[in-house]
């Protein structure tokens, strides 16, 4: 009889925990411990009751790996910003089938139709929500092709979201505020794509996005840093095969001929292209201006009149 009686304690030992910032009002001890199983905030020193039938606010399962802990979860999915509802509405599964795994009857899988349809259609209860819904999927359209992680994308609906909120969609597209906010996002994040490479997944010109995307950053206020050239390095050098060494004595370029003031109203992806164009010469792994040129996305010439300037500021020439 004495085994259940040390389970039993050994239980109640491990489910009791002490309590920060909790005083004993009878002798001023600081060692107020919870009895999970009583339910009760105890001192554990002179044995005073503080609180008794306290809400356990624990689960009531027990789980004993992660996958379990998972599948017993009660909650969805986190919310989100780059749903116009924020993922909090319910959504009906299309697997047609019941809790139990088995494959719905020919009338309850209409019924199903009929209620997903519907279901879809008053998630969006006005123009204003229908429209959200659609910035935020060509965000996500946009993201998707750029490659671009999740954190960005949130960060964009959320650009996006401000905007809508100070009236600054009024006479412009949709897709271009979209694609502005998407860039206004890789800029503020860190991650390096050129506003040519933005355009090239929109569907408005890179004119309009450039235009959208200053009266936006100015009216929101985005403290956005000026784009490090370096950061296209370690991306353009991986599609062009080069090594680490190039990698770093294109990093020794561009830092050198920044602080001679060359970089000041340049293109970042140019001089980036023309830093590791004279990297791979001075490294031996020679590639053509037109093969660096068609990664970077900037011109022979760009990568000629950058490639000079930085010649002459490493003293080459």
């Amino acid at each position: 009889m004495e085994r259940p009686t040390r389970q039993r304690q050994r239980a109640t030992e491990t489910e009791t925990q002490q309590d920060e910032g909790v005083d004993c009002p009878e002798c001023g001890s600081s060692e107020v411990i919870t009895d999970a199983d009583q339910g009760e905030l105890v001192c554990d020193d002179c044995g005073l009751v503080l609180d008794e039938q306290t809400i356990d606010r624990g689960p009531e399962w027990r789980a004993f790996n992660h996958s379990e802990r998972q599948s017993k979860s009660r909650v969805g999915a986190p919310i989100t910003e780059t749903m116009h509802d924020r993922g909090l509405t319910t959504t009906i599964d299309w697997k047609d089938k019941d809790a139990y795994g088995r494959s719905l009857s020919s009338e309850k899988r209409s019924q199903m139709h009929r209620l997903r349809k519907w279901q879809e259609r008053i998630r969006t209860k006005d123009a204003g929500e229908r429209n959200l819904q659609f910035a935020l999927s060509e965000i996500d359209r946009m993201a998707s092709a750029l490659g671009v992680p999740r954190s960005v994308r949130e960060v964009a609906s959320v650009i996006y979201r401000r905007a809508l909120n100070e009236d600054l969609i009024r006479g412009r597209s949709i897709e271009g505020v979209a694609t502005s906010a998407l860039y206004a996002a890789c800029r503020q994040e860190g991650i390096p794509r050129s506003l040519d490479e933005v355009a090239e997944v929109s569907r408005v010109p890179q004119k309009e996005i450039g235009r959208t995307y200053r009266y936006i950053s100015q009216e929101l206020g985005l403290e956005l840093k000026p784009v490090d050239p370096k950061q296209f390095v370690p991306r353009f050098a991986s599609a062009l095969g080069l090594s680490e060494e190039v990698q770093a004595k294109a990093t020794e370029i561009i830092d050198v001929s920044a602080e001679q003031g060359l970089l000041s109203g340049k293109s970042p992806t140019g001089f980036a292209a023309a830093a590791i164009y004279a990297a791979s010469l001075l490294c031996n792994e020679k590639k053509t201006q037109r093969e660096v040129a068609d990664v970077a996305q900037v011109t022979e010439v760009t990568i000629r009149n950058r490639y000079q300037e930085q010649i002459e500021a490493m003293g080459f020439r």
